[in-house]
Order: C-alpha cells, then structure tokens, then sequence
C-alpha cells in the first residue's frame, strides 16, 4: 500500500547558510532568504515543519533599496494608544538600524503562524562583517547573479 511521505520536526537536521548582503537589492534578498528558512530549497519541504535552516545574513548594512525607496518608503506602526502612531522613512529606520530593513522585509516573505515565529528565530542579521557563527560552519551563499554595471 503507497503512503504519503510526511517530514517529522525531529528528523529535521540543521543546516547553517550564510549570505553576504553587500550589494544585493533587499527584495530579491528577503525573498531567497525566506524562501531557504521555510525549506523550499530542501527535498523533504513541507509547508506545516520547520526546516531547522538557519541563516546568518552579513553586511545588511550594504543592502541597497532600488529607486526612491530611502526617502519615499515609510515604516509605519501604532501603540493602540491615542497618539500613539509613529512613521520613520527608510532612510531614518536605516541610520537608526542598519539591519532592520531586511529583517522586516524576510519576515514580511514568512508565514503569520506559529510555524512562522519560530522560523524567524532562525534568522541572524548583523550589520558588518563579523559574526559569531563560525563554529556551526555555515554554507556560503550566492543569492543573485552579479549585477551588470551600466555604461
């Protein structure tokens, strides 16, 4: 009798990748990013387990917005209080919080469930080039093809 193949958490084994951001437009970033956090690179994906990947994005400080983002685009959020809403640009957010852009926008790309909570404890950003990863030896990765230089 055939029977369908279902991953168990358990047998998830962790797997470390990192990503250098410099250079790299966020979108296309968030979205590769997300996409190996939920597993979808894997042969055993399945949309309801954690695929134990962990990622640790370097230099998120040199990620670029494309276009007018920096001044245009706004980070909005509101306490629930009365007067209780505050706006920043990119731009602020980015001076503030170098790293903060990315990880909105992977966590943006993640499920709004349980499952994606814990995903996002999977996610390490730092804003330059060191990091405390080294012992797990994480996998480099390319995210994009280089980007030709316009003449």
């Amino acid at each position: 009798m055939n029977s369908t193949y279902y991953p168990r958490a358990k047998d998830a084994q962790e797997k470390w990748y990192i990503v250098d951001a410099k250079g790299e437009v966020v979108g296309r970033l968030a979205s590769r990013v997300a996409a190996i956090l939920r597993g979808k690179t894997r042969p055993t994906f399945h949309p309801a387990v954690n695929s134990q990947a962990h990622v640790v994005v370097i230099n998120a400080d040199k990620a670029i917005l494309t276009g007018r983002k920096l001044k245009q685009k706004k980070y909005e959020s509101h306490s629930g209080y009365p007067g209780g809403f505050k706006s920043k640009t990119a731009e602020e957010l980015h001076r503030e919080k170098p790293g903060d852009i990315l990880r909105r926008a992977i966590n943006g790309m993640l499920p709004h469930t349980s499952l994606g909570s814990a995903l996002k404890t999977n996610l390490r950003i730092y804003a330059g080039e060191s990091h405390p990863h080294s012992a797990q030896q994480p996998e480099a990765i390319t995210v994009t093809k280089p980007r030709a230089k316009k003449a």
